[in-house]
């Protein structure tokens, strides 16, 4: 997985009607050293009834998004708080990056880790066979707790579960240097006097 130590972890929530995706939440953190430094987060106004799917999965409603900004305006914004930086998202190359593509933006080469992928390769390691790859059960299972379907609090768990998969591969690396180690039976051993 590539280390990354400055990007963005973003997430979007949206309505689809008649076969259009109208966005209606759009929000990314930006993660420094392991730290949160910045959000962004926006509601999007939409003039189309919202499922009341969305609703119930949200908790977005019409209300919300009567005075939200226009999607041009949001998107303008997400796209300079993103600047050039790196990408994490979580299943966001099926989703998330085909819907701001159908808006314009178009974030490809920026996007260097979908950590569902992460999920489903570490799903017998580092998750122990975890029963199900949804970002909320991962980010639970590795302790972090979040309102599933806010896209800023998804955000905020997709950098989450980055930042844990990370610690995880960095102690795999220091477990394994000690090991080659342990493994020479002189490694420990001062033996500068026998040189002398």
């Amino acid at each position: 997985m590539e280390k990354l130590r400055d990007y963005i972890s973003f997430d979007l929530e949206f309505n689809k009607h008649q076969d259009k995706t109208h966005l209606i939440q759009v929000s990314a953190v930006r993660f420094k050293d392991g730290e949160e430094v910045g959000a962004f987060d926006s509601y999007v106004y939409t003039d189309v009834p919202l499922k009341s799917f969305i609703n119930g999965l949200t908790g977005i409603t019409s209300e919300t998004l009567k005075d939200a900004p226009m999607v041009e305006e949001v998107l303008k914004n997400f796209q300079d708080f993103v600047g050039e930086l790196p990408l994490v998202g979580y299943n966001a190359a099926k989703s998330d990056l085909p819907i701001l593509l159908e808006h314009g933006l178009d974030y490809s080469s920026q996007y260097l880790v979908d950590l569902y992928d992460e999920a489903f390769e570490r799903r017998s390691s580092d998750l122990h066979g975890i029963a199900n790859l949804k970002l909320q059960t991962v980010a639970e299972f590795l302790g972090f707790k979040g309102q599933s379907h806010n896209s800023l609090e998804d955000a905020r768990m997709t950098a989450r579960v980055y930042e844990a998969f990370l610690e995880s591969d960095e102690s795999r690396i220091l477990l394994d240097s000690k090991s080659s180690l342990n493994s020479n039976p002189f490694g420990g051993l001062d033996l500068s006097q026998l040189f002398d």
